[in-house]
């Protein structure tokens, strides 16, 4: 619960440093005195998003910071999950503003996003303003209220995940039918695709080599030449340099025994005969065997006009691309071939996953009637003694597709008359009844929910009177429950039941009007009290009845 807020150029407010208590507290004062401003700074700790008129005029930067004592809620884990210090009793969320327009938020002085921010602000205060009653038009928010009784979030999610696996399921099936039916248009043209590249007969490598041999047998004449000319001037009898360089390593051997000195040259000279000779044989051989080959000239120039083709088709450069989009042909047609079969299992596993949400739907559904019959017995309990005696409140469930919260639609019915029919509560029911109906269900569904600290900004819009006070009963026994409930109220009925009782003015200053806020002590309260009663122009008999109001609570 919060236990002190600090506001620091916050529109009207200059600086506001407040301690808050447990229990049922109300906060006063006359319309536009700044209660509205201290709710939305109180927002802005929840996550809201910020506006940087929002800054008091002339200021460069808003500070708002608030402390909350959390040593009743078991939250550890929600601080441990993302890695902040944890403080039971002294938790510190505060939205700094500036006039640039940069926003920081932060979790125990630890820099977090907005989003993480107002996940743990949902968890610690519930602001009830008058637009909050129009959640009785919606029907998320009725479903919410009959799960929070049924207390079946951990069936919920479990529900919820089931939904979401058949939803993949689903589209999986959807994405499979529109694949099979693109690959059956074009399955004609795939095949004959994977034909002319099957015929190809393509490999790595190929093409280089194509290209080199065409290269080769198109300089044949040149080549034939060149091998003739040089077995001529290697092996000519007449002076070739083979036999005449066996004659040198002949004569250099001769002469090792009497000149030692020359016998590594003779050796080398030897191996280069040996080596050249070698050459010579090879060179013979080629130019015995070379020739040029009309017929293979032809093939290898078909062979690369059908690659020079297939690449130009297939919009690339080299053979491997094709055998790549070959390859990937192959697949698509393996996959068409067997679609049927994939389909069929796709089709099994979204029935086999629609068939678990459904039971797990009548799951929800059965909790779900069963504590919306508690809900009808508690609403009556609550609303006949806010003056609505003759109430009839029932919930109204159907069934509907399955979606993501599962299979039912809930409506609240509500009459205020024994001769009206039972029809939606946001259709019939006036200002003062739609408070009634919502206060009666926040005190139901706030125990449940375990929430430490709830706004009311009043609720008591539409009521007066005895109604007044018995709503002002209902939220004292909510703020004695190990929770912090704080009423923002023009009645003085509800006012007087408050443990603790805050007063918003506004003081004019040198510097502009200001908002204030004041924790008022018992003779102010009386004051404030027979204020609400008769106005500005306190009289005796408005005080006295303020006395007795406060003596009664």
């Amino acid at each position: 619960m919060i236990k002190q807020l600090y506001i620091k150029n916050f529109t009207l407010i200059d600086t506001l440093d407040m301690t808050f208590l447990p229990g049922f507290s109300v906060i006063t004062g006359e319309t536009g005195a700044g209660k509205s401003i201290i709710l939305g700074a109180i927002s802005l700790l929840l996550g809201q998003r910020a506006d940087t008129k929002a800054i008091k005029s002339g200021a460069e930067r808003c500070v708002i910071e608030a402390h909350f004592d959390l040593s009743r809620y078991q939250m550890e884990s929600f601080f441990n999950d993302h890695d902040i210090e944890y403080d039971a009793t002294d938790c510190i969320l505060r939205r700094e503003l500036t006039a640039s327009g940069k926003s920081r938020a932060f979790i125990n002085d630890t820099p977090v996003q907005l989003t993480l921010m107002r996940q743990l602000g949902q968890q610690l205060v519930d602001i009830h303003s008058q637009h909050k009653n129009l959640l009785l038009q919606e029907e998320d928010f009725q479903l919410h209220v009959v799960d929070i009784i049924a207390d079946d979030h951990q069936l919920l999610e479990v529900y919820q995940q089931l939904y979401q696996d058949y939803l993949t399921a689903k589209k999986a099936v959807k994405e499979m039918q529109e694949t099979m039916k693109r690959a059956n248009e074009s399955e004609d043209f795939m095949r004959f695709q994977l034909t002319e590249l099957n015929e190809a007969q393509l490999r790595e490598g190929l093409q280089e080599e194509l290209e080199q041999e065409s290269e080769t047998l198109c300089h044949a004449e040149e080549i034939k030449s060149a091998l003739y000319n040089t077995d001529r001037f290697l092996t000519h009898d007449d002076g070739g340099i083979i036999e005449q360089m066996k004659e040198a390593s002949r004569t250099l051997t001769a002469i090792q025994g009497v000149y030692p000195d020359i016998k590594e040259a003779a050796a080398r000279l030897d191996s280069c005969y040996i080596e050249l000779k070698d050459i010579a044989d090879e060179v013979s051989s080629r130019a015995e065997d070379f020739d040029f080959n009309p017929q293979r000239m032809e093939e290898i120039n078909t062979a690369l006009d059908t690659i020079y083709s297939l690449e130009k088709k297939h919009h690339v450069e080299t053979v491997e691309e094709l055998l790549a989009i070959r390859d990937q042909l192959r697949q698509e047609l393996d996959r068409i071939d067997h679609s049927e079969e994939e389909m069929s299992r796709l089709y099994e596993e979204e029935k086999l996953l629609r068939g678990k949400c459904e039971q797990t739907a009548a799951k929800l559904t059965k909790l779900r009637e069963k504590a919306a019959r508690t809900i009808e017995k508690e609403m009556l309990k609550r609303l006949v003694p806010l003056g609505i005696p003759h109430v009839r409140f029932e919930i109204l469930r159907e069934d509907k597709p399955l979606s993501a919260d599962g299979s039912d639609r809930i409506s609240f019915l509500f009459s205020a008359n024994t001769n009206t029919p039972l029809q939606p509560v946001s259709e019939v029911a006036s200002g003062g009844e739609v408070a009634r109906v919502m206060l009666s269900l926040k005190a139901m569904i706030s125990g449940a929910v375990k929430l430490p600290t709830i706004i009311f900004d009043e609720i008591d819009t539409g009521v007066s009177g005895k109604i007044a006070e018995m709503m002002a009963k209902i939220m004292q026994e909510m703020g004695a429950a190990d929770r912090q409930v704080i009423s923002i109220t023009h009645l003085p009925q509800i006012a007087a039941r408050g443990t603790t009782h805050y007063k918003v003015y506004k003081e004019e200053t040198p510097q502009g009007t200001t908002s204030r806020m004041l924790m008022l002590n018992p003779e102010e309260r009386v004051q404030e009290i027979a204020q609400m009663l008769s106005g500005s122009d306190i009289s005796e008999a408005a005080i006295s009845n303020a006395k007795e109001l406060l003596k009664q609570s």
